[in-house]
């Protein structure tokens, strides 16, 4: 909303530093004194967590252990997660450090 030289924003930014931009943008536009900035950021994605592979480990027994019972169909989502230096599902070795991402 204007009223004046006063712009008053509301929303939801991808992220703070979007949400900082657009009031320093409206800031620096002529005519422009005063911003009120009621932007709001998007709630922050979850972050991947990471997991030392251990002898006899599948990558169907880290997604049931990390995602939960019932869900080593997953493994896919871990797979994905680190390739390149994953090429094969089923080739993992003890000492490997595996992103696992957060499930969408």
């Amino acid at each position: 909303a204007v009223d004046g030289d006063k712009v008053h924003v509301t929303g939801t930014a991808s992220t703070t530093e979007h949400a900082e931009k657009i009031a320093v943008a409206l800031g620096n536009t002529v005519g422009v004194q005063t911003v009120q900035n009621d932007i709001k950021p998007a709630a922050a994605a979850p972050e991947s967590k990471f997991y030392t592979v251990k002898s006899g480990d599948t990558l169907w027994a880290i997604s049931e252990r990390e995602y939960g019972k019932g869900k080593g169909d997953k493994y896919d989502v871990i797979f994905q997660a680190n390739r390149p230096m994953l090429t094969d599902p089923d080739k993992i070795y003890p000492g490997q450090v595996l992103r696992i991402p957060p499930l969408s």
